[in-house]
């Protein structure tokens, strides 16, 4: 099969996070036609292998989506569809490049993770106890000729309060407005970490996700959602301590803690990316991404050389436009290709 039909059958797999099964069935049966050892592992994950050496490169991707299903098709050579760029289309370039290696000196694992998407990362903290790489590849949106260091970290703060229903006409705070403070306090306390900072990727990024409210006639009550994107230099207890401050009254419960991860790009495999990038008429750069990824789970963990890398703007990501361009998915191919050649 040739890689853009790999990827066409991938992605016209609807598969959100915890619906990720016929996905990784059909990479498994894909992988396995590519004569890799191909199965699913014991937390869903679609699992490949090729080559027996005592050295292990793993190349890590996830086969879950954000949800919302696109209609996929190829216009104008670019493919639509959800997953094209996050990130169905990094994870058909390991596959498709992996296949075209020929070495019997390396141990190739290809790894499609499931439940990125939703926070629990169940594919990438099973994967973490399974193996010990020498060199790791996260396959997340960078675009062809970059080459991606580090993410932010995350939590996200549940925030829930009850008071009794108060009248509209008197002077006491409703559930409601102590939830609207609580959130100007993380703001404020945001704003003022970020004072000197002139980076986005330096400064701390909450968002307000939701708020609801509901009452019985006696009780009113307010559940309200955030996320907080936590830079390198910030710990997650730092930034849950300063926040706990501010919750008077109500309960909040932090979870999807991740910690910021940035790499080294002083060695051997960044050193493999810049002339493979260069070979195929590419100006290689950096970036630090503000979001967060597998990364920020097994970098710490496996400790060995690791970069992000994959096809698409990582712009179109959970938009109702996303979609890669099919030649930069063959651009991607031929730089990885040489890569784990080199490697």
């Amino acid at each position: 099969m040739n890689p853009t039909d790999l990827l066409a059958g991938l992605v016209k797999i609807y598969s959100p996070s915890q619906r990720e099964r016929d996905a990784v069935n059909y990479l498994v049966a894909e992988m396995n036609a590519l004569r890799f050892r191909a199965f699913m592992d014991e937390a869903g994950n679609a699992v490949g292998i090729v080559g027996e050496g005592a050295r292990e490169i793993v190349l890590l991707g996830h086969i879950d989506t954000f949800h919302g299903y696109i209609e996929p098709r190829i216009e104008e050579g670019k493919l639509y569809g959800r997953g094209a760029v996050d990130a169905k289309g990094c994870l058909a370039t390991f596959v498709s490049a992996c296949a075209r290696v020929k070495r019997d000196d390396v141990r190739l694992v290809i790894i499609g993770a499931v439940e990125e998407e939703c926070a629990t990362s169940k594919g990438a903290r099973y994967a973490v106890t399974q193996y010990k790489p020498d060199f790791c590849i996260i396959g997340e949106p960078s675009g062809w000729d970059r080459i991606t260091l580090g993410y932010k970290g995350r939590v996200l703060i549940d925030y829930q309060l009850e008071k009794e229903m108060t009248h509209t006409a008197s002077n006491l705070r409703a559930a409601t407005e102590e939830a609207v403070e609580f959130w100007n306090r993380v703001a404020s306390y945001a704003a003022e970490f970020n004072r000197d900072k002139t980076r986005v990727v330096d400064k701390l990024d909450p968002s307000l996700r939701y708020v609801r409210t509901d009452d019985d006639g006696f009780v009113d009550r307010v559940t309200m959602r955030i996320g907080v994107r936590v830079p390198v230099g910030l710990t997650i207890v730092e930034v849950e301590r300063e926040i706990a401050k501010e919750a008077k009254d109500a309960k909040i419960i932090f979870s999807s803690e991740e910690e910021p991860f940035r790499a080294g790009k002083n060695n051997a495999l960044v050193r493999a990316f810049l002339p493979a990038i260069r070979a195929e008429g590419g100006t290689p750069a950096f970036t630090l991404k503000t979001g967060t990824a597998d990364m920020n789970i097994v970098g710490p963990i496996w400790n060995c050389p690791i970069v992000a890398y994959g096809p698409g703007d990582s712009t179109l990501d959970h938009t109702p436009n996303e979609h890669l361009e099919l030649v930069e998915y063959e651009r991607a191919i031929d730089v990885l290709t040489r890569v784990l050649e080199q490697l």
